[in-house]
């Protein structure tokens, strides 16, 4: 007998125990981490083992093990869960699988990987045509009227701001409370029915820095103004004109939004590549971040030309970076918006405390580089620097995590 045949001839196993299906599972998450000259050259060795008979039956039977139903054998809840191959090729790519490792399973791509694993899940034919008309949509459903629900805030505050017009002495106060009050429960509204709402819990700290932020927004200026100044001596009014700018611009940050949500997910049904839809949803964030910019800049104007004030640089900042802060969370990216909304709020917090420092014997250094900011730009430039520059990094993070496919899969906005 030939040593072809001695090799496939029946034997006695060699080892405790046979070579079954399941201990070719139990190796196929090791399979999955070799290298693809690792594969070619298991299939080598087996070739010429068979004309020499040096290579081990049991090698040649882990170059065998099919490396996509390893793959799937790793991931099988994710792809008996999936509704169409677009959710696979987002849950690999979040579990660090990308094009090049693709390549390693013969693929071209995540998508192209993605496809096949879908394909090779068992389903009946019924299920099978459902993702067809999953896919196909836009984004993710929101609650009906959500573009109504973002007019809310503007209107209460419109009303408010014309109440507080209207009337005078404690009633004036009673107004403004009231209107304070309406303008949080539409801005909740707003948020909870509508793409910007968060499935995860805020944290309380975030809350808390966003309260500050707005405050600072509507009393900070005129309490810098007055502490550089000397005061002060008396109470100051707020800035009405950045209430009611701010409050007007929730409904075209919550349409920008969806937008946005609408393009990317439009985009993940026709791109062939994480590259490629990587390309496509960057310009489209940036394009509707930029629309958002342009719409607060024009509110925020006309409010200021309805008081006869100039229109607040820091008013622009602060909503340029609420509207990251909540697009990431709503996105489920809740660490870099907690620590950007701190930074920017710490940033106000000492720059008005290193005013008051100032006049103790002895610290008047502590007060000069905000003094001098504030009396060559003005009070609106400590938060225009303090909320533009965190907006500049939130957005750099933006650009980074939601042009990954896995940002955009099934709960997205």
């Amino acid at each position: 007998m030939s040593k072809e045949r001695q090799v496939d001839a029946p034997r006695a196993p060699g080892s405790p125990g046979g070579w079954d299906e399941r201990s070719e599972e139990l190796v196929a998450d090791a399979a999955l981490v070799r290298e693809p000259t690792a594969w070619r050259s298991a299939g080598t060795g087996a070739a010429a083992g068979s004309g020499s008979g040096a290579v081990p039956a049991k090698s040649a039977r882990r170059g065998a093990v099919d490396p996509v139903k390893a793959l799937m054998h790793r991931h099988r809840e994710l792809c008996e869960r999936a509704v169409d191959p677009l959710e696979i090729a987002a849950g690999l790519e979040a579990h660090g699988v990308t094009d090049r490792t693709a390549a390693r399973f013969r693929h071209r791509d995540v998508f192209a990987l993605a496809e096949e694993m879908y394909a090779r899940v068992p389903r009946d034919g019924e299920e099978r045509g459902a993702p067809a008309a999953t896919s196909s949509r836009g984004a993710p459903e929101v609650p009906a009227g959500w573009a109504l629900f973002a007019l809310l805030p503007g209107v209460a505050c419109a009303l408010a701001a014309v109440g507080i017009e209207l009337s005078e002495g404690h009633a004036r106060y009673a107004v403004g409370l009231g209107g304070a009050l309406a303008v949080a429960v539409a801005l909740r509204l707003a948020l909870r029915r509508g793409p910007l709402r968060c499935a995860h819990r805020v944290v309380p700290a975030t809350r808390a820095w966003v309260c500050f932020l707005v405050a600072y927004a509507l009393f900070g200026d005129g309490l810098m103004r007055a502490a550089v100044s000397g005061g002060p001596d008396g109470p100051w009014a707020p800035s009405t004109a950045a209430a009611l700018g701010l409050s007007l611009a929730v409904a075209p940050a919550v349409w920008c939004v969806r937008l946005f949500a609408v393009g990317a997910r439009r985009r993940l049904a026709f791109s062939r590549g994480l590259a490629e839809f990587t390309s496509a949803v960057r310009p489209l964030l940036l394009g509707s971040v930029a629309l958002y910019l342009c719409a607060v800049g024009v509110l925020l104007v006309g409010a200021g030309a309805a008081y006869g004030v100039p229109a607040s640089a820091g008013a622009g900042a602060l909503g340029a970076l609420l509207l990251l802060a909540r697009l990431l969370s709503s996105y489920g990216f809740m660490r870099a918006p907690l620590l950007m909304l701190g930074a920017a709020g710490a940033v106000e917090a000492a720059s008005l405390a290193s005013v008051f420092a100032g006049r103790l014997p002895g610290c008047a250094w502590l007060a000069a580089p905000v003094e001098g900011v504030v009396r060559a730009w003005g009070p609106g430039a400590v938060p225009f620097v303090a909320c533009g520059a965190t907006a500049g990094v939130l957005l750099l993070h933006s650009l980074r995590v939601l042009s990954r496919a896995s940002a955009h899969g099934d709960g997205a906005p």
